[in-house]
């Protein structure tokens, strides 16, 4: 279950597990609860059922339409657990695992399953919004962080018990860790690309700031920004104002093309639990720089270049230093290309979900 099939990567990961789970023979629905989107089209064949709920967001209805919708929904979704009898209901998302953990309990469902992708950072000023996350917690089975860092971010400030906590790692489907065919960009300067939605905690005011100093040290590059949001109008403005070489791109699904063609990637990101950018630059044998936060320093520990948060100084030394080097960039791009093949399969992945459920279902049964 989570909220949409947007192009996120929580997204891509549960349609990547959905969709790995059904090939391996085992009956898979995916409960949306505001509508689908564009990862649906990656489920055509594979199987899996996709149900809508129907669930409505706050800003457009009224409140009286929403909260009218939301407890049809909430039934909806409880009938709907109750007809068909998962072993195991896994979520995704805050919204996700907050709804699902009551409507679970009420269904009678023997294992429910909350997947954390990021730090808490986000709701630990929210006092309702986290006491409610704790509440929902309690009535989970497990919680599945995609980083160490997630893992003990919920230990550390939700008081989970390490037993209840398990990492595993995101995956990446099998033709991400192949080459692609690399896209045709008009420039004579290097290369940057950075893949992440234009929000604010992206941090790319950062990178635009850095990419303004490299400039005037004379090591101007050419930014590709590949992903939308409400922070692209100023962002816009400040490259403007910049005089910098951005190119904003908008929402692709060619990714790997462009990552094909890159002589870096970066992600300035302020925090982040295990980004699907960063795997999905080392599966392409790119150099990456980034900013140490979350689940970041995992994935590229001895593979690139690491900087701290807020930082356009830092930042613009991390590029310069692979943009100086082509050696040591090289260098991480082969080592981070290895990696990946070798732990960020979604086979490997599935694997550890798979093995998790049996454990928890054993255990009830043996309860």
């Amino acid at each position: 279950m989570i909220c949409e099939l947007g192009l996120g990567g929580a997204e891509k990961q549960i349609t990547l597990l959905a969709r790995e789970l059904s090939e391996r023979g085992i009956t898979t629905d995916l409960l949306v609860m505001f509508g689908r989107g564009p990862r649906e089209e990656e489920l055509l064949g594979s199987g899996v059922r996709i149900v809508d709920l129907g669930f409505r967001r706050r800003k457009a209805v009224t409140l009286l339409t929403c909260l009218t919708a939301n407890a049809r929904a909430f039934a909806r979704l409880v009938l709907h657990l109750w007809r068909t009898r998962p072993q195991v209901l896994q979520t995704f998302l805050f919204h996700s695992y907050l709804v699902a953990a009551p409507a679970a309990r009420l269904a009678g469902v023997p294992v429910i399953v909350a997947g954390r992708r990021c730090l808490g950072d986000a709701r630990r000023g929210r006092r309702l919004a986290f006491a409610a996350e704790r509440m929902a917690t309690r009535w989970t089975d497990s919680v599945v962080a995609n980083a160490q860092a997630v893992a003990d971010d919920v230990r550390r400030n939700e008081g989970v018990p390490a037993s209840k906590i398990t990492v595993i790692p995101n995956g990446m489907p099998r033709q991400d860790l192949e080459p692609a065919h690399a896209a045709t960009v008009e420039t004579p300067l290097p290369l940057v690309v950075c893949v992440a939605n234009l929000i604010d905690y992206k941090g790319h005011r950062y990178l635009l700031d850095a990419c303004a100093l490299l400039r005037s040290r004379a090591r101007e590059c050419t930014l590709l920004l590949i992903g939308d949001g409400p922070e692209r109008a100023p962002l816009m403005a400040q490259a403007q104002r910049l005089g910098i070489d951005v190119r904003f791109l908008g929402t692709r699904t060619d990714v790997a093309r462009f990552l094909a063609r890159a002589d870096m990637v970066v992600l300035p990101s302020l925090h982040e639990g295990c980004s699907n950018a960063v795997m999905e630059a080392l599966a392409a044998g790119r150099p990456v720089v980034a900013t140490a936060v979350g689940g970041t320093p995992e994935l590229l520990r001895g593979r690139g270049v690491l900087v701290p948060p807020a930082d356009a100084a830092a930042l613009a030394d991390g590029l310069q230093r692979l943009l100086d080097d082509r050696e040591l960039a090289n260098e991480f791009g082969r080592r981070g290309h290895a990696w990946a093949r070798a732990n960020l399969s979604v086979a490997a992945m599935t694997d550890r979900y798979v093995s998790l459920y049996r454990e928890l279902l054993g255990r009830r049964c043996a309860a």
